[in-house]
């Protein structure tokens, strides 16, 4: 039996290819992380369920597209359909950090007049003997773009959990704000099985007691 979900969130990650991304996603839905990777080739899907507040289950729907330049016109179909994304680097490679910019441009002008809620990711936090960005540096560019910034690292499981709780949050966040809604033929955020209608200023509204326990 499928477990209740309040919404749906689809969420993509994007940059380049080697920062970590499908890296990310298998340890924050199965827990796991190995040394060897395969490269994604288009885009790969992921999913998992989080308890962004007591009584509110979110379905988050994750997409894993490929960095290589040969398969954007593939990975480009997914972004009008999220509603959040991950922008992460490597913070032992620069030009990865250099191209976050691009990523987001490109990104922000497939979804207009829409938007989509971001978070800066700095992949590879274990690897600080190797570092070739800078926190600062990091924390500059995301305040210019007006979005969060998280270091984490996969392979000690730094942060992973936190940066994926944070996007949804901000996501949940700006619904009650009625700033972000459903829309018919987007599938960026759904409405699912609930005993609960979002709508601003009605956050007092009784429910019923819902499993708190995250299924991974």
């Amino acid at each position: 039996m499928d477990i209740l979900w309040q919404y749906q969130f689809r969420i993509i990650l994007l940059g380049d290819s080697t920062v970590g991304k499908s890296s990310l996603l298998k340890r924050f839905t199965d827990g796991i992380y190995s040394d060897v990777a395969d490269p994604t080739v288009g885009v790969d899907f992921y999913a998992r369920s989080l308890d962004i507040e007591p009584g509110i289950k979110i379905k988050l729907q994750l997409w894993d597209t490929a960095g290589q330049e040969r398969f954007r016109s593939i990975t480009t179909s997914y972004y009008r359909n999220s509603v959040g994304g991950l922008l992460v680097f490597d913070l032992t490679n620069h030009k990865t950090f250099e191209h976050v910019r691009e990523w987001h441009k490109e990104v922000s002008e497939h979804i207009l007049p829409h938007n989509m809620v971001y978070i800066l990711i700095g992949h590879k936090s274990d690897l600080n003997k190797d570092r070739k960005v800078t926190r600062d540096e990091a924390e500059q560019l995301a305040a210019e773009m007006g979005i969060r910034y998280v270091e984490t690292s996969a392979k000690c499981n730094s942060n992973v959990e936190r940066a994926f709780q944070l996007l949804s949050r901000d996501i949940y966040e700006l619904m009650k704000m009625g700033q972000i809604t459903t829309r018919d033929g987007w599938d960026g955020v759904k409405s699912g099985l609930t005993t609960r209608v979002l709508y601003p200023g009605d956050e007092d509204i009784e429910v019923e007691p819902r499993e708190k326990s995250c299924n991974c």
